[in-house]
């Protein structure tokens, strides 16, 4: 029986929206992750049209942090009442989670898609009292296996990424005139806020690399980035597994750490994984050498189309090309900061492919 493990990049301007599709010849199961900022909506909502009335479900909503550029189209997603498709299960890290720097910080969006998740699906789907996503300071690293066969691990963010997010998180919805966790106080000012509402309103290795690689690595300091949920995805049976890691924003110092400890627990050097969705829409303080050198893939994936901080960075294409070797180089837009590793001049002088998306297409699809 074919399996099929895909995963598409929807255009979320500098922000993240994947989709994922996985399954075999009976049944497709789906999980999405983020929805980028608020105009990504429109977009995924073409998307989930696409699938067949009766299949629109998702075995997973994951938010991985709440960059605006992550979480505002969930928000206007799940305002939509009814839902346009089912939920089994949510992860997110909440105010109430969170409590056990940039210009685009969301807490206060949290704070909406707390209430909006509370009232839309309630605690079967997401608890809003249930422990918080981080990998502890020892043991195995948590994993789940969702329906369908799907193993998720988790990478990132380890305990102090998210203490420090907590405070970032409660500085900032102070500011907006509500306490964080008063969801009842969210859903009053969501209703306020007309781009996040329908329109009825809220119902219920060369010389020139080298020369950019001698830039001193300085790791991401954001506070909101380093709370991120990273994963790694796998499925199938062996030996014809699948795996991708799916890193968001994460900080590389959490994920290059998790990843020692997966590399040590199965007795590996490298961890082998058929694709990797670049952290930070390739920033150049989020991809490290020293992570790099922990895996062996062959396909990267780069969402962005830079119009907020030019991404991606040079310096990271030149460690991806050094030390991550990469085959193929996935994009999600042919803007003017992606065009020149789009270009042939660049493919041909550092030996991979590039890839785009069509722009008339409503995602870019990455068949593992």
């Amino acid at each position: 029986m074919a399996r099929f493990f895909n995963i598409e990049m929807l255009p979320a301007r500098h922000g993240d929206c994947l989709w994922i599709e996985y399954g075999d010849d009976t049944q497709t199961n789906r999980i999405l992750i983020d929805g980028g900022p608020v105009s990504t909506y429109d977009t995924l909502a073409k998307r989930v049209a696409q699938v067949p009335s009766g299949e629109r479900g998702c075995e997973l909503v994951m938010l991985t942090h709440v960059d605006a550029d992550h979480v505002e189209g969930l928000v206007r997603l799940f305002a939509e009442k009814p839902l346009p498709f089912a939920v089994r299960k949510v992860w997110f890290n909440g105010w109430r989670q969170m409590n056990k720097s940039h210009r685009l910080l969301g807490p206060m969006q949290g704070e909406f898609l707390s209430a909006l998740l509370v009232n839309r699906l309630g605690a079967t789907a997401w608890n809003v009292d249930a422990p918080p996503w981080f990998v502890p300071a020892s043991g195995s690293l948590p994993s789940v296996t969702l329906d369908g066969g799907m193993k998720l691990t988790l990478l990132s963010p380890n305990a102090a990424k998210l203490k420090a997010m907590a405070s970032e998180w409660k500085k900032k919805v102070e500011q907006d005139g509500i306490e964080p966790g008063d969801l009842d106080a969210a859903w009053e000012l969501l209703a306020k806020k007309k781009r996040f509402l329908p329109k009825n309103g809220l119902l219920g290795t060369t010389p020139n690399l080298d020369r950019i690689l001698k830039r001193q690595f300085k790791i991401d300091q954001a506070k909101a980035n380093g709370s991120s949920i990273a994963v790694l995805a796998e499925y199938g049976d062996e030996p014809n597994v699948k795996r991708a890691l799916l890193l968001a924003d994460a900080h590389p110092d959490v994920v290059t750490a998790s990843l020692k400890r997966l590399c040590a627990e199965r007795g590996i050097q490298r961890l082998k994984v058929d694709a990797v969705k670049v952290s930070h829409h390739g920033s150049k303080a989020n991809t490290s050498e020293a992570l790099l050198k922990l895996i062996d893939c062959p396909a990267y994936l780069i969402s962005t189309n830079g119009d907020q901080f030019k991404h991606p960075d040079k310096q990271c294409l030149a460690r991806l090309l050094k030390f991550g070797k990469p085959q193929t180089i996935h994009f999600n837009y042919n803007s003017k900061f992606t065009k020149p590793w789009i270009a042939k001049a660049a493919q041909t002088k550092y030996g991979y492919k590039a890839s785009v998306r069509n722009t008339k297409a409503v995602s870019l699809v990455v068949k593992l």
